[in-house]
């Protein structure tokens, strides 16, 4: 069966020794992987969380966004240049927690919109930055996997059609593509139909509830989902990615203003989703 993760921001964005009852608990509870967001955190953190989950037998994966100051569609070079020197240093500290996989939508910034739909030349910048560092994530180890994201986060990518676009320009092995179901929930007319669309480019999957609670409490259809990840063949990570209140500081930077459900109720229920729904249709 495909690996099965779970993204630690439910909990936390803080890398920290804080994160090892709960990767503890995580690996009990049977999940081959961790997701981590990564920030600005130092290197001495991220290498004791890594050796944390090697000695655990967790595998890591990771996260990032980009901020204004370092857009990489900015039409400023100056600012460019700041987007590529920021993901080489996230590439690096992925590195440090021995992560398979960066996901995340550093394609362009995060939440910064031009009041316009996108143009040609934001989507060759785009490329042009993410191809600059793939090399280096390709020796690290690190597959990139950029993340189309709703209308309200982002307006670069907001569909596999589009992320698809970028990436053909990207033009890089090690930079696929990731697929979201939260996402796609609101923005592709049917899942299956999105999935077959990015399947050849496809590196990572989060199973995400329409809400951002536990997998199997909301609408998205879980089987249509499952269905067609088998049919295209994709053998990479199942990663649940649900979001609280439990972090103020990160929650409101991405606009969580309720709890949806509890961490270890996504944990475990969700764990369960996976493994159930995964067996039956065979993945």
């Amino acid at each position: 069966m495909n690996k099965i993760g779970f993204n630690v921001l439910a909990w936390s964005a803080e890398i920290s020794e804080n994160l090892f009852p709960i990767l503890d608990r995580l690996k009990t509870i049977g999940y081959d992987g961790a997701e981590f967001f990564i920030g600005g955190t130092d290197e001495k953190a991220c290498r004791a969380v890594g050796d944390h989950c090697k000695n655990i037998g967790l595998e890591v994966t990771t996260v990032t966004v980009m901020g204004p100051d370092e857009n990489p569609i900015s039409p400023d070079p100056q600012v460019r240049e700041k987007a590529k020197e920021k993901l080489l240093g996230i590439l690096d500290r992925a590195a440090d927690l021995n992560s398979q996989v960066l996901c995340g939508p550093y394609h362009s910034a995060f939440a910064t919109f031009a009041s316009r739909a996108p143009i040609e030349d934001e989507y060759n910048w785009s490329a042009e930055v993410l191809n600059s560092v793939a090399d280096h994530a390709q020796k690290l180890g690190v597959l990139m996997t950029p993340e189309a994201l709703n209308r309200f986060e982002c307006y670069l990518a907001n569909t596999m059609e589009q992320l698809d676009y970028l990436l053909a320009k990207v033009n890089h092995p090690n930079v696929q593509a990731m697929f979201d179901t939260h996402h796609a929930n609101m923005e592709e007319k049917k899942l299956s139909l999105a999935i077959e669309k990015i399947a050849p480019r496809l590196g990572h999957f989060h199973i995400s509830e329409n809400d951002r609670g536990t997998p199997g409490s909301g609408h998205v259809d879980w089987n249509e989902t499952f269905a067609t990840l088998k049919k295209v063949g994709y053998k990479g990570w199942l990663t649940i990615e649900g979001f609280t209140r439990n972090d103020p500081a990160f929650a409101n930077s991405i606009g969580v203003w309720r709890e949806f459900s509890a961490p270890w109720d996504m944990a475990e229920n969700g764990y369960k989703l996976i493994r159930e729904i995964g067996e039956k249709h065979g993945l």
